[in-house]
């Protein structure tokens, strides 16, 4: 049981609000020491899993670059370049990406959108642009504009990743349906999830056309 200190010590961090980096590290150390390691050889092995597992903060690193470019004003182009095409509209625009995101999804690239690199510096300045044209943006129109470009990355992904049989989400259903006596390939879950994925690309995109009627039917 008291192996298990380092649980008292992650709660006891969080409660009073250290520093989350230095109450793992101690939590870890903790258990560490309970469980009869030398202190060389529990700093040693914390040293290995952040060494061993470094690749996980390459994701991060895509932070500062888009920080950049917002800062050299990608927002204020993307905004600019949509005000320019007529036609263009709120919705029509969240239908584009709708379709492209959960299209790229099927096949596998997952990592092509996201609110980070996509939905904050391009897709949600672009539709406001449009939705500038349509109507007078009052700050609630604004944020249900910015609400319907991540409902539509998080819809498209979420429907779309399940088609691609090599996905995280299809392996879990495998395994949990495996544990329960359910033999499932994950060929047979992917097939399965193609109508759900058209049923969800139409039903969006018919909940974006409503949108875009009501953003302009109140101008």
């Amino acid at each position: 049981m008291i192996v298990l200190s380092g649980i008292g010590v992650v709660i006891l961090g969080f409660a009073l609000r250290l520093n989350p980096l230095v109450v793992v590290a101690a939590a870890a150390i903790v258990t560490g020491l309970c469980a009869g390691m030398d202190p060389v050889v529990v700093i040693s092995a914390l040293g290995k899993a952040f060494v061993d597992n470094r690749f996980m903060a390459v994701a991060w690193l895509v932070l500062p670059v888009i920080g950049l470019l917002e800062r050299a004003g990608l927002r204020e182009r993307a905004k600019t370049l949509i005000s320019r095409m007529k036609g263009a509209t709120a919705g029509r625009v969240l239908m584009g990406y709708f379709v492209i995101r959960q299209f790229t999804a099927t096949l596998g690239l997952t990592a092509l959108g996201g609110h980070v690199p996509m939905v904050r510096p391009l897709i949600a300045p672009m539709a406001e642009a449009a939705a500038e044209r349509q109507t007078t943006l009052t700050p609630e129109k604004r944020e249900m504009v910015r609400a319907n470009a991540a409902a539509a990355d998080n819809i498209a992904l979420f429907f779309g990743e399940d088609v691609f049989i090599a996905i995280g989400s299809i392996l879990l259903i495998c395994g949990f349906l495996a544990q329960n006596g359910v033999n499932a390939a994950p060929l047979d879950i992917a097939l399965w999830a193609i109508p759900t994925a058209l049923l969800a690309l139409v039903i969006h995109l018919a909940r974006l056309w409503r949108f875009d009627r009501r953003l302009g039917a109140k101008k």
